[in-house]
């Protein structure tokens, strides 16, 4: 099991490392603009850091619509826009020391926060829940309906009429109490995002 998350944190910065290079030479495009949409297609990958889950591999894909309902406002280096989005998971793996669960997700709010910048990266932060459903429980001997709040920090870069994204995001997945036991799971992901911000009209 530690092989395996190793692997895949390993393969997860590789990925992060590729998109950021093949990003450099393009040029830049519009960021997140009031009355723009995002438009995001994203896979992240992780594991478990802490208690009796701590093995546990988690690997998603997913895809986002996002509103930019803010201009740019806030003091100084904290100046952003505020964004609203909702993903949709139709992948959602779970790698646990006795099976592997499969499953989907949505995420009906993220509240983000992108920080006004006039270069070509903008960073954010974020956070967001939604449910997650598998076809065995999760954690083992616990439920098949979970729910997973979550907390991101993140860059886009901009290049040409797409950018890409990389983020550090910390995901819990709990049953909320539902059923007993209930230990949780506690992941650090890396995200990374392949998208576009529309721009007002």
């Amino acid at each position: 099991m530690l092989s395996r998350n190793f692997t895949m944190i390993k393969f997860s910065l590789l990925m992060c490392f590729v998109f950021v290079i093949c990003a450099s030479s393009l040029r830049a495009q519009d960021g997140p603009l009031q009355g723009g949409h995002e438009l995001q297609i994203w896979t992240g990958g992780g594991h478990g850091t802490n208690g009796s889950q701590s093995g546990d591999g988690v690997f998603n894909i997913g895809a986002r619509y996002g509103w930019i309902l803010t201009d740019a406002h806030g003091p100084g280096f904290l100046s952003g826009r505020f964004e609203y989005a909702v993903d949709v998971v139709p992948l959602f793996i779970v790698a646990q020391s006795t099976n592997t669960a499969y499953g989907f997700g949505v995420n009906p709010f993220a509240l983000k926060w992108n920080f006004a910048s006039h270069r070509n990266a903008v960073p954010y932060v974020e956070i967001g829940g939604g449910a997650l459903f598998t076809n065995v429980k999760v954690p083992v001997g616990t439920s098949h309906v979970n729910f997973t709040p979550t907390g991101a920090f993140g860059v886009h870069f901009l290049r040409g009429r797409y950018n890409w994204s990389a983020e550090v995001r910390y995901l819990h997945i709990s049953n909320a109490g539902i059923s007993r036991p209930n230990p949780g799971i506690n992941t650090v992901q890396v995200r990374l995002g392949f998208g576009r911000f529309t721009q007002p009209n």
